[in-house]
């Protein structure tokens, strides 16, 4: 009787470490803490960190990702002017159409949407072993772990584990669980990817810090000034509920 129970209970513990097991894997390592400013609930966008990492999406990022929920005129919302944000469009091309119906393109104007790499889905996947690079305005909010995903996944490039068998031109990541580890995106950034104007450290752990501190603003342009009218409106309710009780009592004074 006690042999058989003690068989039943190592079965019991096998079959709930089983699933125990997938999930971790599922789950992969635990994620790198980016320790963003606007991790707290007061917390909000370090825009000198945002105009680094506007830098970064320009100049690697934007060949192969969108951001198609942005204008070039939100980029004020980052600290840049209205001649500046005219400026940073000026960069670009967009496609038109001629008054005779004819396509052309010209320059991008403040107004209009950030410019898309490619000009449609299979164009896309052709340039990409097969993948549709994923547009990045809403990236931080699509992913579980948010911010600190996003910020693992850039430093997470490595040779595959002893035995691993990679599929062809697929490359490895330890924090891409969705594929197992498997990722078609090459590692994007590495130290001195860029150069700051400001002379800002541009190692590889400061890069991924930018960039994602960009994204997180691109989901959340808002951000700044939604937090600032929170701790407005907290402050008047300390200072509202504090006139109100001193109130009270001057008028229930006699009574009690």
């Amino acid at each position: 009787m006690i042999r058989r129970i003690a068989i039943a209970a190592l079965m019991l513990a096998a079959l709930s470490a089983a699933p125990a097991s997938r999930a971790q894997d599922e789950q992969g390592p635990p994620l790198l803490d980016g320790q963003f400013s606007f991790d707290s609930f007061f917390g909000t966008i370090d825009l000198p960190a945002a105009q680094r990492g506007l830098q970064i999406y320009t100049e690697v990022c934007s060949t192969c990702h969108a951001l198609d929920e942005l204008s070039y005129h939100d980029i004020e919302g980052l600290g840049y002017s209205e001649e500046q944000a005219k400026s940073y469009a000026a960069n670009f091309k967009v496609a038109d159409i001629k008054d005779d119906g004819s396509p052309t393109q010209r320059t991008a104007l403040p107004s209009d949407k950030f410019v898309h790499p490619f000009p449609n889905e299979a164009a896309a996947r052709s340039a990409n072993n097969g993948a549709v690079p994923p547009d990045l305005a809403l990236v931080v909010k699509a992913r579980k772990g948010g911010a600190n995903y996003v910020y693992s996944l850039l430093q997470g490039f490595s040779d595959p584990p002893a035995g691993m068998k990679m599929n062809a031109g697929m490359n490895y990541n330890k924090y891409f669980t969705a594929g197992s580890g498997q990722i078609a995106m090459p590692q994007p950034l590495q130290d001195a990817s860029v150069t700051y104007a400001d002379k800002s450290p541009n190692d590889l752990k400061s890069e991924a810090h930018d960039v994602v501190t960009f994204l997180e603003w691109a989901a959340n342009p808002e951000l700044n000034a939604r937090k600032q009218m929170g701790v407005k409106v907290l402050i008047f309710l300390v200072v509202m509920t504090g006139i109100l009780y001193f109130a009270k009592r001057g008028i229930w004074h006699d009574v009690h």
